[in-house]
């Protein structure tokens, strides 16, 4: 996850700025930069790798100054390179900007902004928003930022600082947080409070769609609608374990507001919007090698396996490749058929799951080749297999998986994707471009979480649960249920909606809550017609849908009304009220939601 810091004050800014970075290094990045105005000019330097290399670079250049602003860098937009690191300037050296998230539509503006004149240097989305902001720059910079961010689609938060008008810092958010610490005669600013702690308890947590300003003498904040706004000041008084929750009560709700930004990063570097190619350079699968693939099996536990199964929808469906998914407990003991033209993919978050490593260990005396998803570099699972998709999920402490689970999904897509651009049929651009609108269309559905809240609250003193869904929702409607099983330690059972009738449906009553996944097109009317079957048998049905809530009328108790994406990355969406549903019933109920009884977060042995 990039990193923001910034500072406006009387302080020297540039060992302030390097602290705030020292502080967010937990994040992950490949490259780092700064500025600093003085005497009416940027001064920036940036380099790629660690912050050594920038306080390195730093050391031959004599920059002083009492504002600026300083960044760490994740690729999304372009390689990892100095020449894409923040902060981006304007072609015409006016503006300075760094960024989090990623602006979908930058294409487009940037073919605008060409024509009419704006030159690039770099490959980011960043470049666009510094152009953009400069484009509108007459002296008033809060009024630049706020015009251009009107016209920015997608996830980013941005900060931003300029030579012309007056010594400010403005920033704005959709979506990736921002908070300003608030000091004497000195405002700071970061995308962590952490980050802020040492300097500051004094903060202010910025909403959607705020424009802020930061002078010496105080913030102003303004709304969507350019109202004037007061945000709160909270005081934060902290320990070192609530400073890693972020200020959230656990950390399994931390983690699953992390997802958009999890699932951003798990592709970003990967996917190169502008030429419509994906790139798995750690994969070490050759075309050669992708092409000849015959079969692939796909070995996990738990929500891994869940992911798994979402997998062979996606790799079968786009890539055409056969897959079978197995629990890698069952895999060895099965005598399996693999041959030297197949692939075994492990997935594990720890890369350290028992299970998974001795089912790879099958498969390779078998003569399969081993590739694996994982979320921790260094692991056994990496060292053992050819190639890795790594996840860049962040640290996850929460024993239920949740952005692990996510970031899986999405290097699975990853995967069906690069696959299907060496083996044909072409790659189609808009299969990337519904990638890059997903980090905000999960960041819509954590804005349902006060409903969830109260749903939860209705029915936490259920003794059953059942999910429901079909085709690739289905593993969606099992991970649904462990999620609620694992957290709230109510029985709850995950099932294909058109095995209803073959069993589960002898078991509903009025008592049962019955959760419905009914997205997409392809299998919707069948899962209506699932759940009228539900309702009239007196089962209590809650709807989780991409369409208009009224269409569940007379057959819906409850409707969730999540955004519709593309119906291969719609899981990655559907998941998450299944994860606030599951954390706030457990939570209603008393349970150690993350560290639940008899569980542990990585399975070590057999």
């Amino acid at each position: 996850m990039c990193g923001i810091v910034g500072y406006l004050g009387s302080k020297e800014v540039v060992p302030l700025l390097l602290d705030g970075l020292r502080r967010l290094e937990y994040r992950g990045y490949d490259s780092a930069g700064i500025t600093v105005l003085r005497n009416g000019s940027l001064e920036t330097v940036r380099a790629e790798g660690k912050l050594d290399q920038l306080v390195e670079k730093l050391a031959g250049h004599a920059i002083r100054g009492s504002y600026g602003l300083g960044h760490t860098r994740w690729a999304t937009h372009g390689a990892p390179s100095e020449q894409n690191a923040h902060p981006m300037v304007d072609s015409r050296q006016r503006v300075a900007v760094i960024h989090n998230g990623i602006i979908e539509n930058f294409l487009t503006l940037k073919e605008r902004l060409q024509a009419e004149g704006w030159s690039f240097t770099s490959e980011t989305d960043t470049e666009v928003a510094a152009n953009l902001i400069s484009s509108y720059l007459d002296g008033d910079l809060k009024e630049a930022v706020a015009r251009a961010a009107g016209e920015l689609e997608g996830m980013y938060a941005l900060a931003v600082v300029s030579t012309v008008g007056e010594r400010e810092i403005v920033v704005t958010r959709h979506g990736p947080p921002l908070v300003i610490g608030v000091g004497e005669d000195e405002q700071f600013l970061a995308s962590d409070p952490a980050a802020l702690l040492a300097h500051t308890k004094d903060v202010v947590f910025l909403e959607n769609n705020d424009v802020g300003r930061l002078t010496p003498e105080g913030i102003e904040i303004w709304d969507a609608g350019g109202a004037r706004v007061e945000r709160p000041v909270t005081r934060l008084n902290w320990d070192p374990i609530q400073a890693e929750k972020g200020g959230y009560k656990h950390f399994m709700l931390k983690e699953i507001h992390e997802q958009p930004l999890a699932v951003q990063e798990t592709f970003a570097g990967r996917v190169d919007f502008e030429r419509g190619q994906i790139t798995l350079e750690e994969l070490n699968l050759s075309e050669a090698a992708g092409r000849a693939i015959e079969k692939i099996d796909i070995l996990a536990c738990g929500t891994s396996w869940h992911a798994g199964l979402v997998g062979k929808f996606l790799i079968q469906g786009l890539a055409r490749v056969p897959v079978e998914v197995d629990y890698g407990s069952e895999f060895r003991y099965r005598d399996p058929i693999v041959g030297p033209n197949d692939v075994a993919v492990g997935i594990s978050q720890s890369g350290e799951t028992a299970d998974t490593l001795s089912a790879l260990e099958a498969a390779a005396d078998r003569g399969a080749r081993l590739l694996s998803i994982c979320n921790a570099p260094g692991s056994q699972i990496v060292r053992m297999t050819d190639g890795v998709i790594y996840t860049h999920a962040g640290p996850e402490i929460g024993v239920a998986s949740t952005k692990a689970f996510t970031s899986q999904l999405v290097a699975l897509y990853l995967l069906a994707l690069y696959l299907r651009q060496i083996r044909g049929p072409a790659l189609e651009p808009e299969r990337l471009r519904a990638l890059a609108h997903l980090p905000a269309a999960v960041d819509e559905v954590l804005g349902l979480e006060q409903e969830l809240e109260q749903l939860a609250r209705r029915y936490s003193r259920a003794s059953d649960f059942l999910f429901l869904g079909r085709g690739i929702n289905y593993p969606i409607a099992l991970e649904g249920a462990l999620k609620l099983k694992e957290i709230s330690y109510i029985h709850a059972e995950g099932y294909p909606a058109g095995e209803m009738k073959h069993g589960p449906i002898a078991l509903i009553d009025e008592e049962l809550p019955i959760v419905a996944i009914a997205t997409g097109d392809r299998v919707y009317e069948k899962v209506r017609s699932n759940m009228q079957e539900a309702k009239a048998r007196g089962g209590i049905v809650i709807a989780l849908t991409d369409r208009d809530p009224q269409e569940f009328d007379g057959i819906a108790a409850e409707v969730i009304q999540v955004p519709r994406v593309c119906e291969e990355l719609q899981p990655i969406v559907n998941v998450v009220p299944l994860q606030l549903l599951a954390y706030y019933v457990g939570v209603r109920r008393g349970a150690d939601v993350d560290q639940p009884r008899n569980l542990a977060k990585s399975v070590t042995v057999e």
